[in-house]
């Protein structure tokens, strides 16, 4: 891990599992809070934290202000991203939620090849084809006859909207940054969401009585402000610029696993075995999209 790409794939890692955790919470706090409200408060949170380390080591330099346009282009799928995965855990499992998500290498390798004309070897292309099937094999919750009718539930066609935005986001990271350190850019990033955020949801945000809240949303709140906002945030920036776009998809195909023993952990049921199935396929993609040559 002593080489930047290494500590790209260290990156990646982290991120899968952090990541996870917020397909679980996410589901247990969806029921209880408007998307638009939970999101602008754990964005809002986020963005102060990381502005106060970003102050603490010297501040935003003033051409890292040129272009903000940049910013809220980014900042607006990450909203997009967010808003949808909460609309989503609503009437969707978190296994099968987390499987959509493994379908956005796939957009990224095509995104990538369009913005950055990064081109994939055969080896590539197979395993972000083995990563779709078992995404595909979960979402369906391992029913033949439902994948073959192509009737996937709200919620993962809410998610998938959201995903595309997400596949979007990889590929701009090096495109558009500017030299500007990682985290001056994500809290760039950060501000601009926020800002999309508040004026999209201020009437969810007024509503929301949140002395009444229940624990679990502001453990949540907790939760995805520092590690699957701030932390992924960096995390995800930090790779794209180290790693290829498929390489840095690629370990979304792990999050499946992670949201698993996500749910063992919290003491809730583990999927069908069949399921099993579509999960050792994203593990194996996973194995073929990081092997170098």
């Amino acid at each position: 891990m002593r080489t930047d790409a290494g500590r790209g794939h260290l990156a990646m890692l982290v991120f899968s599992a952090v990541v996870a955790g917020s397909f679980s919470l996410g589901a247990m706090a969806a029921p209880h809070i408007a998307p638009a409200a939970l999101n602008a408060g754990r964005f809002l949170l986020a963005t102060t934290v990381l502005g106060i380390v970003v102050a603490a080591r010297g501040g935003v330099p003033r051409w890292a202000l040129a272009s903000p346009w940049r910013y809220l282009l980014i900042g607006t799928l990450m909203a997009i991203y967010f808003l949808l995965m909460f609309e989503g855990l609503k009437t969707a499992e978190p296994v099968s939620m987390s499987a959509v998500f493994t379908l956005t290498p796939v957009m990224a390798a095509g995104f990538g090849w369009l913005l950055m004309r990064q081109r994939m070897s055969r080896r590539i292309a197979l395993g972000l084809t083995i990563g779709a099937a078992g995404a595909l094999w979960v979402i369906f919750r391992a029913d033949l006859a439902a994948l073959l009718r192509f009737a996937p539930g709200r919620g993962e066609m809410i998610f998938f909207v959201g995903c595309t935005a997400h596949a979007v986001y990889a590929p701009l990271v090096p495109r558009l940054n500017r030299g500007e350190p990682g985290l001056v850019f994500t809290l760039g990033t950060m501000v601009a969401g926020t800002l999309v955020l508040v004026l999209w949801g201020w009437r969810d945000i007024l509503a929301t009585d949140w002395a009444g809240l229940p624990t679990i949303v502001w453990v949540t709140i907790l939760y995805t402000t520092v590690a699957a906002t701030a932390l992924s945030t960096v995390l995800l920036q930090f790779a794209a610029m180290r790693l290829p776009s498929a390489k840095v998809m690629a370990y979304t195909y792990l999050i499946p696993s992670w949201v698993i023993l996500w749910e063992l952990g919290l003491g809730r049921s583990a999927p069908p075995a069949l399921i099993l199935v579509g999960i050792a396929m994203s593990v194996l993609a996973v194995l073929l999209l990081l092997r170098d040559g």
